[in-house]
Order: C-alpha cells, then structure tokens, then sequence
C-alpha cells in the first residue's frame, strides 16, 4: 500500500487541523497523562497512559469514528485504581497510522494483539470496549482469552443483536453532505445526555462538529461492519466479561438483548443502566465507571495485582 507523507490525512494542511483539534480535545484530559506512540508491524498506535505505574493494567477501546479522549468522562475513577491504555484504534479518527491495510477483523484482531504484547508483555489484562470498541474486545476474548484478566462491553454494537431498522434509518442520511443530518442522528441517538441540560446539548453538538471536522481531514478510512456473535460464540467468551447497556439504547432494544445473553450465556454479568441509552458511559459516567471497578475488583481490591502469566515473548 503505497502511502502520501500525510497519510492518513488528506493533505498537510488536513493533517494539521485536526491535529491542532485533537490538542485542544486532549487539554481537558482530567488526570496526568503520559503519551506514546507504539510500533508495530501493522504501524503505529497512539496511546494515552494514566494511573500508577504499579497498578494492574486496564486497556480502553472507544467507539467507531471517535478517539481515546472520549474516555474523558471515565478516566479519573479508572486510573486511580488501573494504569490505564487508552488506544486510537488504528483505522479511526485518531492519531494511529496504519502501516499496512487493515480491512477485516483478522487485520484488528492482530494489531490488538500486537499492541497488547507490546504494553504489557507480562500479567493479565482488563480489556473495556464501548460500541464498535465493545464488539472488538469480544472477539478478541474469543481469540486470545488467556491474555485477558477480565472484560467490559459497554454498549457493543451488533454483538448481541442485529441493529435496529430504526437506527438504519436514522444512520442512512448521514451518508448525505452536510452537517444536518449528522445533528438529527445524533440528537436521536444520544437523546439522554441531550436531555441533561445545555451541557449535554453542548457536547452533543460538539461531537458532531469533530465528526464533521474528522471527515474533511482523513482520507477515506476503512469501514470494518461490527457483526452478532452466533450462540456458540457467546457460549464459548470463557473470560468473566460484564454487559452494560442503556435502557433506552437505540442500536438495538436493551431488553431483549440483556434476554438473549441471559438465556444463551448466563457465564456473563449484565446490568441494564437507568436513563441512558448510547450515551450511557457520559450521561451515567460515575454509575458505569463504578460498576466497572466493582466488576474488576471482585473478590480482589481494585489496586492489587493482577495473576501474573508467563511472558507473551
């Protein structure tokens, strides 16, 4: 794959816009931060790391067109327990470059891997996911689980479910030019924080204008369709893993989702989170990060180590 000095931008200039965006994005960080960019064979990844250094490891994975700072409203309860890893995934809207192309599950699944090993070559790992994130951390449970601890999918699209004619509905029309459809898309799908206050609309519209701003400055990013796990698959997640979901979740119905996993995979703990739908983990931040910790620390405290494993080498 032949690639431009700008790449994965559009352009120098495009390069530099949204670099100059992702810098005042990253100022409202709430804890100290460490940066690094990790290399590997399928390129480089952007990583923000916080927490103690001594502290079990906790790896983010934000959602489909989005970045590692949206773990902003989340980070402050999790690093005081966890060194937290809060990846850009490598063909999103962050500040990863893809070395070669990554098109299938197979091409995310390896350059997880490959980052995981070169983070944390030793110890278990607690691995969160949200939306696209969420479905990306399930089959990577399914395909490496003796390198995870424990796993938290937040909201995973498709995964359970199939999405919702609705939310196909909604979706197509972003597909158009234009900043109009992206805000009614929005506004539907994060209906519970928009109903928060003139905050909530706030960063609603400014999560829009990112998307606007993210699609004018990278050249055409590679579309990987998050897909349901078949009833066996769900069956064989033998990593102890926590499904949250809003009850208001427009993707797909919350309740029936929460259902099928307790009919089909009762191994995994699920919990339906009041007054939030896709929005849950920012319109119920301290009720869903706290829940995760209680997840993690169960039957240890959060801060102590995780059983170590032989080294990934």
């Amino acid at each position: 794959m032949k690639m431009s000095a700008s790449h994965p931008f559009r352009s120098a200039s495009a390069r530099a816009e949204y670099l100059a965006l992702y810098e005042q994005r990253a100022s409202r960080w709430p804890v100290a931060s460490e940066t690094r960019l990790v290399d590997t064979p399928s390129g480089q990844t952007y990583v923000r790391i916080s927490g103690h250094p001594t502290n079990p490891p906790l790896v983010l994975l934000h959602g489909v067109r989005g970045n590692s700072l949206m773990w902003i409203p989340n980070i402050a309860a999790l690093s005081a327990h966890y060194r937290t890893y809060a990846l850009d995934t490598i063909n999103d809207t962050g500040l990863s470059v893809r070395r070669r192309p990554i098109t299938k599950r197979e091409h995310l699944l390896t350059w997880l891997d490959e980052v995981l090993a070169a983070l944390i070559p030793e110890g278990s790992i607690n691995l969160v996911g949200m939306s696209f994130g969420g479905w990306l951390a399930s089959r990577y449970a399914l395909r490496f689980p003796d390198q995870l601890q424990k796993v938290v999918l937040l909201a995973p699209a498709a995964t359970v479910l199939p999405v919702s004619l609705a939310f196909i509905l909604h979706a197509l029309p972003t597909l158009l030019p234009g900043i109009t459809f992206r805000k009614r898309f929005y506004y539907w799908l994060l209906h519970d924080i928009m109903q928060s206050g003139a905050a909530g609309r706030a960063w609603v519209d400014e999560v829009v204008a990112d998307w606007a701003l993210a699609e004018r400055c990278f050249a055409r990013l590679p579309a990987i369709p998050a897909t349901v796990l078949s009833d066996q698959a769900l069956q064989d997640l033998k990593v102890p893993t926590l499904y949250l979901v809003g009850e208001n979740e427009k993707v797909y119905p919350a309740r029936k989702a929460l259902e099928r996993l307790n009919r089909v995979a009762p191994q995994m703990k699920t919990r339906l989170i009041p007054q939030a739908g896709h929005d849950l983990w920012i319109a119920q931040a301290d009720l869903v990060s706290q829940t995760m910790l209680d997840f993690f620390a169960d039957g240890e405290t959060p801060s102590s180590a995780a059983n170590p494993l032989p080294s990934r080498a």
